[in-house]
Parts: structure tokens; C-alpha cells; sequence
């Protein structure tokens, strides 16, 4: 009985030990720890995230969000052609803080700081033309085409990242 209170208590030990770590780790890696990671401001403007669309993104993705044809299969280069971003695209399947970062850094710097290093993006980054705001601007034009359920999936996608502290 002794032994089996012993592992007990380790394997709790362990479990705060680890819990700590990813606590601390979350809290340092953000740079602003108290905001967390980014998320949709309550105040974005959609009809100005319209026109921002159609001026930065729709040569890409499409005057109607519809994205590149054969968007799933790769180029010559490697990469992908650009995905749709209207409801049968993947963007609704990803949090607030994926999206943003994705679309300020570029592709292939977003995925390197989320610790992906083998993927091919052609996504530029649009932090150099592009406000943030600007870039919250056409989320929130994006979000408003979809459908009810997958704004809601998305939402809650982006609560997890939030709990998760990352993108």
C-alpha cells in the first residue's frame, strides 16, 4: 500500500511539475502575457475588411473568397495554390491567433514560430502593407461569410488557442 501512495504522489508531483512548466512557458513566450495570443477585437470593421480584401488578397484567393483552382494539390514549386475562404475552404478550421499571424508574418515564418519547418507556404506576409487592424479588418469580412456553424467552430478554435497561449 506504502509503495502504490508513493507512485500516487509522484505521478501527481510530475503532473504539477509539467502543468508549471506549460504555465510558465505560455506566460514567457507571449509577448504581452497578460493579452495572450491575438485575438478578433470586438471593434472590426467588415465593410472596410471587404475593400481591403478585394486590394491584397482577392488576386490570391479569389474575388469570392473561392481561392485558386485545385487548391489541394501542389505546384511545381512545392507549394500550395491559395485556399478558398469562403465556406468550402480549411480557414474556418483555424483559431484568431493562426489566422492573424498567418497572414502579418506570411506562411512559412507563422509556421516556423508554431514549430512546423516542413511545410512549403507561398503565403506572403502582409505586415509591411497592412495594419493590424487592417488585417482584423478582413478577418472579420472573411468570418461574416460563413455559415453559423462554422463562425461557431471557429470561435471555438480560437478559445482553445487562447487556453493554449499560442497559435
Amino acid at each position: 500500500m506504502e509503495s502504490k501512495m508513493s507512485r500516487n504522489q509522484l505521478l501527481i508531483s510530475a503532473a504539477v511539475a509539467a502543468l508549471s512548466i506549460l504555465g510558465a512557458a505560455v506566460f514567457l513566450g507571449s509577448k504581452d502575457a497578460e493579452a495572450g495570443p491575438p485575438k478578433q477585437p470586438e471593434r472590426s470593421d467588415i465593410e472596410a475588411g471587404a475593400v481591403l480584401y478585394t486590394e491584397n488578397c482577392a488576386s490570391c484567393h479569389g474575388a469570392k473568397l473561392e481561392g485558386e483552382p485545385d487548391w489541394r494539390s501542389p505546384k511545381d514549386d512545392g507549394t500550395l495554390p491559395a485556399p478558398p475562404h469562403d465556406r468550402t475552404g480549411h480557414t474556418w478550421h483555424h483559431g484568431d491567433a493562426l489566422l492573424f499571424n498567418y497572414t502579418k508574418l506570411g506562411g512559412q515564418a507563422a509556421l516556423a514560430a508554431s514549430g512546423v519547418t516542413n511545410f512549403n507556404s507561398g503565403m506572403p506576409g502582409f505586415a509591411e502593407q497592412l495594419s493590424d487592424q487592417e488585417i482584423w479588418d478582413i478577418l472579420a469580412f472573411i468570418k461574416s461569410t460563413w455559415p453559423d456553424r462554422m463562425r461557431e467552430t471557429q470561435e471555438v478554435r480560437t478559445k482553445g488557442e487562447q487556453i493554449q497561449g499560442g497559435s
